[in-house]
């Protein structure tokens, strides 16, 4: 369980004789019963505890009604309001406080968008070994965004954050070995971390390990086992990993030949904005007859329905 910042019996009075003072309904709640409101969804006990919390300087509190304000949960969407309390968050050397704050700049909610002061706020994360912050600040090094490109430094990061089990983290690592991006490329070292994330339901992850079976990368060639974790993908509503099991449908490649099933997966790819699949999805109607393609559009409404709209 991650370390919070607990109240001093000299703060927690203060609490309790708050809510006296200033109308609070009760005794205040201790922070792990406002916890377990906010993961049951009771958004408006968790808004009210938080804020007496928060008011009292607990920078656990201050974060989570930051977030609240981020998301609308409980209370109207204000990215400033969000701003202001991950900054006393921050403020309080809290670690995620850090990090929200940074990834507030990176993306300019809030506050106008500036990666030199997300990079600073990362960093400080990170020192303090939060994952996501070394996620974060491991893809600013790689995209060169507010610190000089640095594929070494990037994979660094994205090696702490993946010992810590962060799975964008080892996706990416994963791709600079496939890359050979600040490591030499190992192929193997690739499928190591792709199967990683992929058994753990990473859509990203399984997808290519899919690609490594077909192409036989650090894995011997297995077109039947591409289809089965491009399928795992697919069903995730991850479009590119639709597109490509609609080709291996239409080539016959690890699975039996079918168009229905082909223009169904390329059918999905495409509305959701995969232009190259178009193309490939048309020729596989015209090679279908009428009974065919009023089989496989009703299939691709179907597949719409289980495996794009609950992603979106």
């Amino acid at each position: 369980m991650k370390r919070r910042y607990q109240l001093s019996r000299f703060s927690l009075v203060a609490v309790l004789f708050s809510g006296l003072l200033f109308g609070h309904e009760g005794a205040a709640q201790s922070l792990d019963d406002v916890m377990a409101s906010y993961e049951q969804g009771d958004f408006a006990t968790a808004l009210r505890e938080f804020r007496v919390l928060a008011e009292q300087g607990n920078a656990e509190a201050q974060f989570y009604l930051g977030r609240m304000y981020s998301r609308g949960e409980g209370v109207p969407e204000d990215v400033a309001e969000a701003v202001r309390w991950y900054r006393l968050a921050a403020d309080q050397d809290l670690p995620d406080g850090h990090f929200a704050l940074g990834y507030m700049y990176q993306v300019g909610r809030g506050v106008p968008e500036d990666d030199a002061e997300a990079v600073r706020w990362y960093r400080l994360a990170v020192e303090q070994g939060n994952a996501k912050a070394q996620f974060n600040l491991g893809r600013m090094y790689e995209e060169g965004e507010g610190v000089p490109e640095d594929f070494t430094e990037a994979v660094r990061l994205y090696r702490l954050a993946a010992e810590q089990d962060q799975p964008a983290a080892q996706y990416s690592l994963g791709i600079m070995y496939s890359l050979g991006k600040g490591v030499p490329e190992d192929d193997t070292e690739a499928v190591k971390w792709f199967r990683l994330v992929a058994e753990q339901g990473y859509a990203k992850g399984q997808f290519s390990l899919g690609i490594m079976y077909r192409d036989g990368l650090g894995v011997p060639e297995d077109d039947a086992e591409a289809v089965r974790w491009y399928r795992l993908a697919a069903e995730q509503g991850y479009a590119k990993a639709q597109n490509n099991l609609g080709f291996m449908y239409a080539n016959g490649e690890g699975v039996p030949r079918s168009l229905v099933e082909a223009y169904a997966w390329l059918g999905v790819a495409v509305a959701q904005g995969k232009a190259r699949s178009e193309d490939a999805k048309d020729r596989v109607a015209r090679a279908m007859n009428e009974t065919q393609l009023a089989e496989a559009e009703a299939l691709l409404l179907e597949y719409w329905e289980r495996y794009v709209v609950p992603f979106r």
